[in-house]
């Protein structure tokens, strides 16, 4: 399936602080980014591709256009998705991750904003958030192709006229062939090597025998 990207704008994150602000112990563990879309109509989200920076986990909320007389409203369409199996590791850190339509909680049509909520708990890392953010919607569909006729439903080829039609069986013939060569071996073996000829007697010629001759 085809997807197109999706021009947006992101906002400056807004960190929530952890701890208590006036000590030095505390920090921002959660951060909110908030992803506009000021020239495009409301579309259907197919996929968010990003790059992680060390965030554990992530949670979405989409606002949706609903009705001409009904206001947009929130909702969470992704809640404490795991990016880093362990937070305290690095595993998952910096790994870009895809995240498509059927994984979301609700029906990602008619999106108007998009709300993403980081969240890190382990106190090893500086700095968190999500790089490389692209959204994308589903492309539109190629254009059914037509063919011709003759090409949709092709004639069934003609059976060619087989070569050996009309010749004797091969296996027949090669029987024959086999039972001549045996004839001619036995007569070639009972033949006598000993030319005889056809008036001489014990190697001499018998002259009655040559003058009627």
């Amino acid at each position: 399936m085809s997807r197109v990207s999706v021009p947006c704008h992101v906002k400056g994150t807004v960190a929530l602080q952890v701890g208590d602000v006036r000590t030095s112990q505390g920090r921002p563990g959660v951060l909110v980014i908030d992803v506009t879309f000021p020239s495009v109509a409301p579309f259907e989200l197919q996929e968010i591709v990003f790059k992680n920076y060390y965030t554990a986990f992530l949670t979405i909320r989409v606002r949706q256009h609903t009705s001409t007389h009904t206001p947009a409203k929130w909702v969470t369409c992704l809640r404490d998705y795991c990016l880093m199996p362990d937070p305290h590791s690095e595993e998952g850190a910096q790994e870009y991750v895809s995240l498509f339509k059927h994984q979301m909680l609700c029906d990602m049509a008619q999106v108007l904003e998009l709300r993403l909520i980081l969240r890190q708990p382990s106190p090893l890392w500086l700095s968190f958030t999500v790089e490389e953010l692209q959204i994308y919607q589903q492309g539109p569909k190629s254009p059914s192709m037509t063919f011709p006729k003759w090409l949709s439903h092709p004639v069934p080829c003609e059976q060619p006229t087989p070569l050996l039609e009309g010749l004797p069986d091969p296996s027949r013939v090669s029987s024959e062939v086999q039972q001549m060569w045996a004839l001619t071996e036995m007569i070639r073996a009972s033949h006598t090597s000993t030319r005889i000829g056809r008036f001489d007697v014990d190697g001499c010629y018998d002259l009655n025998l040559l003058s009627y001759t």
